[in-house]
């Protein structure tokens, strides 16, 4: 809103200096320290809030049963997710172009999955019902999700060219087709079939992923900051014609607006952690770890590099991994020999850590190492063609 405000004054009165917030980099900065400000002011009163109404974690039996012990943590202001959704989505009004659809389509869908991870909170703390949200709810939530994300991408006049292309790693100049139909059917148009099922799977796997991470204080906050730096670079590649002719890849008009909602995203986070470090003094809660994953899976699909996320996004990549692993063994040898069986200590991974006796501040340092490693890696790639 208040770009638009400035390219009208720009425009009608051309003050000297005005014309620089027409560059997305300029914006950027402005929303990442906006985003910082509101983060940091704002998250003292919302942590007040959630204090005087007594929205603490409630600590579940037997979740943390035996070697890790997590019953300190009982009480802690929850919901904090309201911190980074509050400063992302403000900094972003105020210098995105909010008119574009790249831009309403992010807002939309972080907004979304937070509403839904509100709700989930809100059962659990409030209602004080532990299991939360209904299992098919937010599935239903996820897949509404996927199918509009999906629809717009490919319907919209916008991504006409380019609905069912995607950056293919490795291979210069070279794109993968998602709509295998239309080298059989060339009268109608079925490449949706594929498209936005991987859409739904993509936005629904990554929301989940984020959700599975938030179990240390600064972990999920931290590895999601440092993914949004590499998705700031990404998108600003993205929808910058002379990188992306540089680096062989599609050129996206548009989509360096995402740049500013990356930005601001990446501050977000940061500013949240003065509050969530070791020892957290708010937890994000569902509130913020769906809103997380739908705003990367999304971003990362708008610029066509969802093939990158196991690299991108590989430490929520391994916790995922390790749930499914841990899961699948222990119902498998179960069934075989009447007791099931564990791969680790606990899952996700970072509890199998936990329980071996490593502080869980050191493994939040050490996830936030490698995330940094798996970021400038992605980054890399993009020059390996």
């Amino acid at each position: 809103m208040l770009y638009y405000l400035i390219i009208y004054l720009e425009e009608a009165f051309q003050p000297p200096g005005f014309q620089i917030v027409q560059f997305s980099t300029v914006r950027a900065s402005l929303a990442a320290i906006t985003a910082l400000v509101i983060s940091l002011y704002a998250g003292r009163y919302i942590i007040e809030w959630l204090s005087r109404k007594q929205l603490g974690e409630q600590v579940r039996e037997g979740i943390h049963a035996g070697a890790v012990d997590h019953t300190h943590k009982q009480g802690t202001p929850s919901m904090g997710g309201l911190i980074i959704l509050v400063s992302v989505l403000g900094a972003t009004l105020l210098w995105g172009a909010i008119a574009e659809v790249y831009v309403w389509l992010i807002m939309v869908a972080t907004a979304w999955m937070g509403a839904f991870g509100f709700a989930d909170d809100y059962i659990k703390i409030v209602k004080r019902n532990k299991s939360g949200l209904p299992a098919r709810i937010k599935i239903t939530g996820q897949v509404t999700l996927g199918l509009l994300v999906g629809s717009v991408l490919y319907f919209h006049p916008q991504f006409a060219e380019t609905n069912t292309l995607t950056y293919l790693p490795f291979v210069a100049g070279e794109t993968l087709d998602y709509d295998v139909f239309r080298h059989f059917v060339t009268d109608i148009d079925l490449g949706w079939l594929i498209y936005i099922p991987v859409v739904i799977f993509i936005l629904t796997a990554l929301s989940n992923a984020v959700n599975l991470t938030d179990g240390l204080d600064g972990l999920a906050a931290g590895v999601t900051g440092i993914v949004a730096v590499g998705l700031t670079a990404l998108t600003f590649i993205a929808g910058n014609e002379v990188l992306s002719e540089f680096l062989t890849e599609m050129q996206l008009p548009g989509a360096g607006e995402l740049t500013i909602f990356a930005a601001a995203l990446a501050a977000s986070c940061f500013g949240f952690l003065w509050y969530n470090g070791y020892p957290a003094t708010v937890f994000m809660g569902d509130t913020g770890s769906l809103a997380l994953g739908a705003a990367i899976g999304t971003m990362t699909l708008m610029i066509k590099k969802e093939l990158l996320l196991p690299l991108l996004c590989a430490v929520f990549f391994f916790e995922t991994a390790s749930v499914i692993i841990q899961t699948t063994w222990f119902k498998y040898t179960r069934k075989k020999t009447g007791t099931g069986k564990r791969v680790f200590r606990m899952a996700p991974i970072h509890h199998h850590y936990e329980a071996g006796g490593t502080h869980e501040a050191k493994i939040v340092l050490r996830f936030w190492l490698i995330t940094t490693v798996t970021v400038i890696a992605t980054l890399l790639v993009l020059r390996i063609r």
